[in-house]
């Protein structure tokens, strides 16, 4: 697979990744080691980054929209994603609070799924 796909598989950011990883081609068994033991850059761009999007996005408890409209769009360190924390932003707040809402309503179309499926196997019988 190319070096990009891997890297997202991966959760790191390809340009933070050593060149020969870059530049080459990378296997499913070549992956799945990868991620069986990983070697030490991996576990230190794993701990401290620079992260890509979705990672950011997921450290922050917010989507990856909600970083744009927050002015993120650069790789962050864990350190930089910890200073945001702590900070805590008004548009932090404000997507962390619209997650929430969509986590809450996801949870709620689930539940209303299921009873539709529960009252439908029932009138089935």
């Amino acid at each position: 697979m190319k070096p990009a796909t891997a890297a997202k598989k991966l959760g790191v950011y390809l340009q933070a990744t050593p060149a020969d990883f870059q530049e080459g081609v990378v296997s499913r068994a070549e992956l799945n080691a990868l991620q069986a033991d990983p070697p030490q850059w991996l576990q230190e761009l794993r701990r401290n980054g620079p992260h890509p999007r979705p990672v950011v996005a997921s450290k922050l408890g917010v989507s990856i929209a909600g970083l744009a409209r927050g002015g993120v769009t650069e790789p962050l360190t864990t350190e930089q994603i910890e200073a945001l924390k702590e900070e805590s932003p008004e548009w932090l707040q404000k997507e962390r609070a619209t997650q929430a809402e969509v986590r809450k309503e996801t949870v709620r179309l689930k539940e209303k799924k299921a009873e539709q499926a529960r009252k439908a196997a029932e009138q089935g019988r």
